[in-house]
């Protein structure tokens, strides 16, 4: 029997294959060998986050830990998991709304299920959310759509995601300021995710306006990446070749643009609302232990989390997270023991749930046989 991570979703006999199916099927499979290889740098980030989850809790607040647990309501812990299910379907209608620019049509549920897979593949292999819009380039063209204007889609995505949470990241920022408890880490990590929004849509604009230059400009950053590796080890890290390719499937993709940029407001908003889903699941984590909270409590300790899980160098900050969320609730006038429980409730739902399904769902990618939609022109 094969391993569950080779590609079984359509049975081909080798004598009918095409050479260009082979080498579709062939850089899936690599695709999906290439996500198991990284497992190994998760668990890594997985060790480091048992390291800090050890440390909180032998800081003589073992005792105070235990009493909060015994408070406990479920009740509220099942409803924040549900809200995260729901969380799902939300995420996969942003997807959709995105796709429809670019005239691409697809069920919510079905890019929900993909974009769960992303979301998995983004944390066993962090690269910046690239590992996740390659996955939907390489379902789309499963599916018969364009894999550039999916490229476009993803990558918009992330875009969009990052404006909306900038609106959160804004108003935690006021609450934090009228608390006079804004500091140094947070400006830095506020900017430094300013800097990757701003990144992101000057490649997207430039590959709007000119394919040309988009593919000149990746092959130069590939180019000086390239020459410090070498420092370290030889061979080439980055391909020259494939940063024209990608800028080639991006102007592509922008070529299907179906709606006015006015239309982008729309995703956003979807976005917004995926955010105010995930700060009622950190409600619910407050009312599971009969923590007492405002407003103000939920959406700034939510921003300063969400903040660093985008900033953070390790997969979906696991690690970090941990580490700075209870720092954040303590600030906000939250008991240290009573913030440590509620970040791990927090973190439990919204974390380690999506990870289960999403290797669930990047699973079913591959055994469930789907029929191929019409190719957009």
């Amino acid at each position: 029997m094969s391993p569950w991570w080779v590609a079984a979703d359509v049975e081909v006999k080798p004598a009918k294959r095409s050479n260009r199916e082979y080498k579709e099927q062939v850089k899936t499979c690599s695709f999906i060998l290439c996500i198991m290889l990284a497992m190994k740098k998760f668990f890594v980030a997985f060790i480091l986050f048992l390291g800090i989850v050890v440390v909180v809790l032998s800081l003589g607040e073992l005792e105070t830990i235990l009493s909060t647990l015994e408070h406990a309501h479920l009740q509220y812990f099942f409803l924040a998991v549900i809200v995260q299910l729901i969380w799902f379907v939300s995420s996969g209608r942003m997807y959709q709304s995105v796709f429809h620019l670019l005239g691409v049509h697809e069920s919510t549920l079905t890019l929900s299920r993909i974009a769960m897979a992303a979301n998995f593949i983004n944390i066993v292999a962090p690269t910046a959310g690239m590992g996740g819009v390659a996955l939907f380039a390489s379902e789309a063209r499963r599916r018969g759509h364009p894999a550039g204007k999916a490229t476009v889609a993803a990558a918009l995505f992330l875009l969009l995601d990052q404006a909306a949470f900038l609106v959160i990241l804004s108003l935690g920022l006021l609450i934090l300021v009228r608390r006079n408890d804004l500091d140094a880490g947070e400006i830095s990590a506020s900017l430094f995710l300013f800097g990757i929004a701003i990144s992101y849509a000057f490649i997207l604009y430039l590959g709007y306006r000119s394919e040309e230059k988009l593919g000149n400009l990746l092959a130069k950053v590939a180019h000086w990446i390239n020459r410090i590796v070498n420092i370290f080890r030889k061979g080439e890290y980055l391909s020259e070749v494939r940063a024209h390719e990608f800028a080639h499937e991006v102007s592509d993709g922008f070529s299907g643009l179906t709606e006015k940029p006015s239309s982008l407001f729309r995703p956003i908003l979807w976005g917004i609302f995926d955010k105010g889903l995930l700060m009622l699941v950190l409600m619910f984590a407050f009312l599971s232990f009969e923590v007492p909270f405002s407003m103000d409590t939920i959406v700034a300790g939510f921003s300063i989390a969400y903040l660093f899980l985008i900033v953070s160098p390790t997969p979906s900050g696991i690690g970090i997270v941990e580490g700075i969320m209870p720092i954040a609730l303590s600030s906000l006038n939250v008991n240290w023991s009573q913030a440590v429980v509620i970040t791990l409730t927090y973190r439990a739902v919204t974390f380690w749930i999506p990870l289960a399904f999403g290797a669930w769902a990047f699973r079913s990618l591959h055994t469930i046989t789907e029929v191929p939609a019409p190719s957009e022109t």
